[in-house]
């Protein structure tokens, strides 16, 4: 079993805000897969990393879904499409190894 989250961002590079509409299908999407997901939307997570002239930081929100088997290429394929969507250089999606209790 696998925990998979993604870090979508609320801004886009430019600083104009994410469409609402774009969040809620990926939602949809992910929940169709994956037969439910978890949305930490209340308190926005703020990433911050050193861009080499100076510090960067991002508001986004966490989805997590649970997978039984880690399809890399279809995550990995799914990640460049929100990419495109997003309008972003990179959208972090990681995987942790879950045991359920």
């Amino acid at each position: 079993m696998h925990l998979v989250q993604l870090l979508l961002p609320l801004k886009k590079n430019d600083g104009s805000p994410q469409p609402g509409e774009l969040f809620g299908k990926v939602r949809a999407e992910l929940t169709e897969r994956f037969g439910g997901l978890t949305a930490f939307t209340r308190a926005p997570a703020e990433g911050l990393w050193d861009s080499g002239d100076g510090v960067d930081r991002d508001q986004m929100i966490v989805l997590e879904v649970m997978a039984e088997e880690l399809e890399r290429g279809w995550w990995r394929d799914y990640r460049a499409e929100l990419e495109r969507k997003f309008e972003q250089d990179e959208i972090m999606i990681r995987a942790s190894a879950v045991e359920r209790l």
